[in-house]
Parts: structure tokens; C-alpha cells; sequence
């Protein structure tokens, strides 16, 4: 803990603070995206740090925008996390992402009804992060994710269950 009282992360690293978006189409599938940069099969929902002066439902419509191309006229807002969720990066990259400032990222996420059509989506953007994409249940996408955000993905997917296929 800091002197204000935050949790530190590994390393003794504070967490950076980041938002993230579940993406339910009317079948209750989320929408993930398979990482580029990753060197094992990654798929993750959007999700991305905080701006300064945003609050966490901004910086996911933003995230969401960055990462997928969609507008936010493409979605409704259903729901977001009561409490931050928090993950922590495993030991071997600690101190190589975020230019080694932070130890894992403590999150708000946002539930979000795709009211859209799937040729919005389009993840060739400025800065892609993902090769390619898909609509997927929670338990599927649950095996897919990297580990260690996987005890995240669980407690995100339980509070919002009543929305999932």
C-alpha cells in the first residue's frame, strides 16, 4: 500500500488505472479480439488505460472506438462494474510494458449492448492491436485468454451473468 492507502501491484508498482468494454451482441456473445503483438494465441475484450481527465466510462467508449472502429452510436451502455478489478502482470514483464511504471492495471468495465451491424467493425485501425475478431461465449473466450488475466475475466463474467449467453 501506498501512503495514501492504494494497493500496489508486483514489484511494489502502483496499478495503472484502465477501463475496459464487454460487447454483447443479441445473442449474448461477447465480442474479443486475438492480440497482434502476443506470441501465444491471446484474444482479449477491448480495454485500455485512462486518460487524464476521463472518467472510466469515457476512456471505454474511447477504448472501444481505438480498437474496433465502432461509434458510439453502435452501442448502448447496460451496466458498468461496481468495484475497480485488478490483475497483475507476471513476473517476467513486470518493468518492460508501460515503460516499467506499473506492476498491473486496476480496471472499471462496461457492459455494452452492440445495437450495430458486425460490417462496422472494423479493426484495421490508426494503431491495430488485433489480427482478427470474433463474437464468443464467455466460457470459450475464458480459455482463450492469457492467463493471468483469466481470474479477472471470471469475476467480470460473473458480474454481469444475467447478460451473457
Amino acid at each position: 500500500m501506498t501512503e495514501g492507502g492504494e494497493r500496489l501491484g508486483p514489484g511494489g508498482l502502483p496499478y495503472r488505472p484502465g477501463a475496459g468494454v464487454v460487447l454483447v451482441n443479441d445473442d449474448g456473445l461477447i465480442w474479443a479480439g486475438l492480440r497482434i503483438d502476443s506470441t501465444v494465441e491471446a484474444w482479449q475484450m477491448p480495454q485500455g488505460g485512462i486518460d487524464p481527465g476521463e472518467d472510466p466510462l469515457e476512456a471505454a467508449i474511447r477504448e472501444l472506438g481505438e480498437e474496433t472502429g465502432l461509434p458510439s452510436t453502435a452501442v448502448e451502455v447496460v451496466a458498468e462494474t461496481a468495484d475497480w478489478a485488478y490483475y497483475d502482470l507476471p513476473g517476467e514483464l513486470v518493468g518492460k510494458i508501460w515503460k516499467g511504471k506499473f506492476g498491473g492495471q486496476r480496471q472499471k468495465w462496461v457492459l455494452m449492448r452492440f445495437t450495430g451491424q458486425d460490417d462496422q467493425i472494423d479493426i484495421a485501425t490508426e494503431h491495430p492491436e488485433f489480427a482478427r475478431w470474433a463474437w464468443m461465449r464467455a466460457d470459450d473466450l475464458l480459455a482463450a485468454i492469457v492467463p493471468f488475466k483469466r481470474s479477472l475475466y471470471e469475476d467480470i463474467f460473473k458480474e454481469f451473468r444475467d447478460h451473457l449467453a
